[in-house]
């Protein structure tokens, strides 16, 4: 067997143990502690890369290398994890996704753009409401979860920071 196969299954497992942890999650008050954001950005996105069409391009700018923060690494990686598989769906598989990572030192600012077709301004808060989906299948919750680990569980907030014809770019703070 492919010695990459291995390696990709192994992460596979990995992730349903992260998954199983998540759950087990829901409804508590998560353990927050100093992590390096850039790095668990960095192991969310080499680890969806493999997962998600090649047509899409995936880029992580930060002028840091090690930044830190409150945060619970297995849901903030949910977070991305969500925003990126519906960027993916947004551009229909082919595409670019932009995250950007600024430090303000009193708040680090995280910034998921698209090239995909963008969200009406009517659209920008009810798409973070239970139940609000575009898909054919899904029960809408994803971004309302995402909201939640965000705002409730990590203090933070994030909203729909610009959306055109042109993309989106979700911005947590």
């Amino acid at each position: 067997i492919d010695e990459n196969t291995i390696m990709e299954l192994s992460k596979d497992i990995n992730r349903l143990e992260t998954i199983t942890e998540r759950f087990s999650k829901i409804g508590s008050i998560p353990k927050l502690e100093n992590e390096n954001v850039i790095e668990v950005l960095n192991q969310t996105l080499e680890y969806l890369k493999v997962r998600i069409s090649k047509n899409i391009e995936v880029e992580l700018k930060s002028e840091s290398a090690n930044l830190l923060a409150k945060l619970n690494p297995s849901l903030f990686s949910w977070v991305l994890e969500n925003l990126i598989k519906n960027a993916v769906d947004a551009m229909k598989g082919d595409g670019k996704i932009t995250v950007t990572v600024t430090d303000q030192s009193q708040f680090v600012y995280i910034d998921i753009a698209d090239t995909g077709t963008g969200i009406p301004r009517s659209k920008h808060k009810t798409i973070f409401e239970p139940g609000y989906t575009t898909k054919q299948r899904g029960w809408g919750l994803g971004l309302s979860l995402v909201k939640r680990i965000i705002e409730n569980y990590h203090s933070g907030k994030i909203f729909v920071k610009q959306s055109d014809a042109m993309g989106t770019t979700f911005r947590i703070v």
